[in-house]
């Protein structure tokens, strides 16, 4: 996976590239007008060492709580460890929220990690003081919206980095039976084509359909230089069982499903029908 960057120096670990200053990076060129959103920073979010989102659930209200989503690996107290779920955890981390232009909107704060894995999926959702309601009164910024439906292979998309500020463009390249990383394993993860060529810092980006301005997944993760299922070096596994490797090629975790496991008022709930996310009491979750 792409490690969170720790401080100025740290090492960008996705592709092997090359940090470059978030000021100067630019963002990716739109879709044709007429067929695609605009899709720029506004609602997105810059962590500490990574990037994510302000987001509304599909039954989100506009006076729930507001939710931030990043990836599991980017959590604060360190990264969860298979087969480990990481519930109602206090935390006070903040946010740096960003306008369409990626300046700073304003400072969102957390009260805790409403969830928070590696485990089949890469996610930390963080529940803020601020509704949705008071978040827009105060800063003009709209939460950006996760898609319910499963993406489609074709599908332009735009990964939005708050950390560096910069946009890339590709397709949905396909979707991965098992990807698997380490001691980590994901399902059905999202291919992207080769011009999503992501670094070290956009870890938790929101993934957008360039079509409809929907989150349909989350940045998590490439195979840097070419090695078998090492920590930077997914590889992709089949039903069968066969091991095959795309050295430079990055992935993404769908969040379709996460809506199903949050009831009214976007209180988790991994009982819920339809929740597929790990739940804590399958004996394999440790509480922090």
């Amino acid at each position: 996976m792409s490690r969170p960057l720790v401080g100025a120096l740290a090492t960008l670990l996705l592709t092997g590239a090359t940090a470059v200053g978030a000021g100067t990076a630019s963002a990716a060129p739109q879709a044709p007008a007429g067929k695609a959103k605009a899709v720029g920073f506004a609602g997105t979010v810059a962590l500490s060492n990574c990037s994510g989102s302000l987001v509304k659930l599909p039954n989100s209200g506009d006076n729930d709580p507001g939710l931030v989503m990043t990836n599991g690996h980017c959590l604060e107290t360190g990264m969860p460890g298979p087969g480990e779920v990481i519930t109602d955890q206090p935390s006070s981390r903040t946010f740096t929220l960003l306008n369409s232009s990626a300046g700073k909107a304003g400072t969102l704060r957390a009260t805790k990690v409403s969830y928070s894995t590696m485990t089949d999926t890469d996610v930390t959702l963080y529940e803020l003081d601020q509704t949705y309601a008071q978040i827009k009164q105060r800063y003009r910024i709209d939460a950006l919206k996760v898609s319910g439906d499963h993406p489609t292979a074709g599908t332009p998309i735009k990964v939005v980095s708050g950390y560096w500020k910069k946009i890339y463009s590709c397709d949905v390249d396909g979707f991965v039976y098992r990807l698997r990383e380490a001691d980590w394993t994901w399902k059905d993860s999202l291919r992207y084509t080769s011009t999503c060529d992501v670094i070290g810092g956009t870890s938790g980006s929101p993934v957008i359909d360039a079509n409809s301005g929907q989150v349909i997944a989350i940045n998590n993760t490439g195979n840097e230089n070419g090695e078998r299922c090492t920590e930077n070096n997914p590889c992709e596994v089949d039903e069968n069982g066969q091991v095959t490797v795309h050295q430079g090629t990055n992935y993404a975790e769908e969040t379709y499903g996460i809506g199903k496991c949050f009831a009214p008022g976007n209180k988790l709930d991994l009982s819920l029908p339809g929740c597929d996310l790990p739940r804590t009491d399958e004996g394999l979750a440790r509480h922090r």
